[in-house]
């Protein structure tokens, strides 16, 4: 007698959702609202958890994207006018089902003007009712951590500097919502116009400092105002050599230990860096090299580089 393997439960899944609303939050921020059938089995671990959107594709339909443990293969080994693009955000929020309603996720992403690709054409034209596939953290993976959660702060940390562009908004935004109110720290943001600071929620214990971006000065607000917060935060440290990171690559440092979860037990100062690589690189070089942090209390992520798509 043959019994049925179950299918293996991945931390990761798609899922085939729909578009339940879309909300303009500030000029340069839109909220879209998802849920489905299957909304109720995405994770919620919180903080700046990684989700890929799968942009629509002009001739094919969702069901010809590859899943299984293996889709990342087969999606590279297609001809790239044959694949769905996908682009990377965070979590804002995850509400369960409840009263008869189907849970929903909340994804808050940056409105272009002029539309600059395929990304910002979907976030421009989508529409209730529109269908949309996510991958996303597996509530039914019970295994440890699901993955794509990066702030990583030691157990005992003083304070928090928390950097980041308008594609980190939002996890910023989620981290400041989340933090005890006995949390103490400062927040950086370059954001595209003053007007947007309203998207950032308060904290009784972060001053939220705001710079609007001035045309063809992408940066600099960030990397100045990273290191000035730096400087006030962290203790004094000797400075390091650091190696440097091609200006062609992306930079991903975040410190954990090698089962997970901070590097540090305790720590004056963590900090969060997040936003186009070229700034991130700066910031890097600047409290790593000039002021003599501890890399092991930084986290860098330069995710994007200007003018090139995600995954070219």
């Amino acid at each position: 007698m043959s019994t049925l393997t179950p299918p293996a439960v991945s931390p990761f899944r798609f899922f085939d959702l729909r578009v339940e609303r879309v909300t303009d939050l500030t000029p340069s921020f839109r909220r879209v609202t998802l849920t489905g059938p299957e909304a109720h089995l995405f994770a919620d671990p919180g903080w700046d958890q990684r989700i890929k959107v799968v942009l629509p594709h002009p001739t094919l339909d969702f069901g010809a994207l590859p899943r299984g443990n293996d889709w990342y293969q087969r999606w590279r080994e297609r001809d790239a006018a044959e694949r769905h693009e996908f682009r990377t955000y965070t979590t804002r929020a995850v509400r369960p089902a409840r009263d008869g309603a189907e849970a929903s996720i909340d994804i808050d992403m940056v409105v272009h003007q002029p539309v600059l690709g395929p990304a910002s054409a979907w976030i421009a034209q989508a529409r209730a009712g529109d269908e949309v596939v996510v991958l996303g953290p597996n509530a039914e993976w019970t295994e440890g951590e699901s993955g794509g959660v990066d702030f990583l702060p030691p157990a005992q940390t003083s304070c928090h500097l928390l950097v980041g562009d308008e594609t980190a908004a939002p996890a910023i935004a989620v981290m400041l919502e989340h933090l005890p109110a006995t949390a103490r720290g400062i927040a950086v943001l370059e954001l595209p116009s003053l007007a947007d600071a309203a998207y950032l929620p308060e904290h009784p214990g972060f001053e939220v400092r705001v710079f609007a971006r001035a045309a063809g000065e992408r940066g600099r607000h960030l990397v100045e105002e990273g290191v000035r917060a730096a400087r006030e935060l962290a203790p004094a440290g000797e400075p390091h050599t650091v190696e440097e990171i091609p200006a062609d690559e992306l930079i991903w440092e975040v410190p954990r230990r090698a089962r997970g979860g901070a590097a540090l037990r305790s720590t004056t100062m963590y900090a969060w860096m997040a936003g186009e690589a070229g700034s991130i690189r700066t910031l890097r070089r600047a409290l790593v090299g000039d002021l003599g942090v501890d890399r092991r209390t930084v986290a860098f992520m330069g995710y994007w580089r200007e003018g090139v798509a995600e995954g070219a």
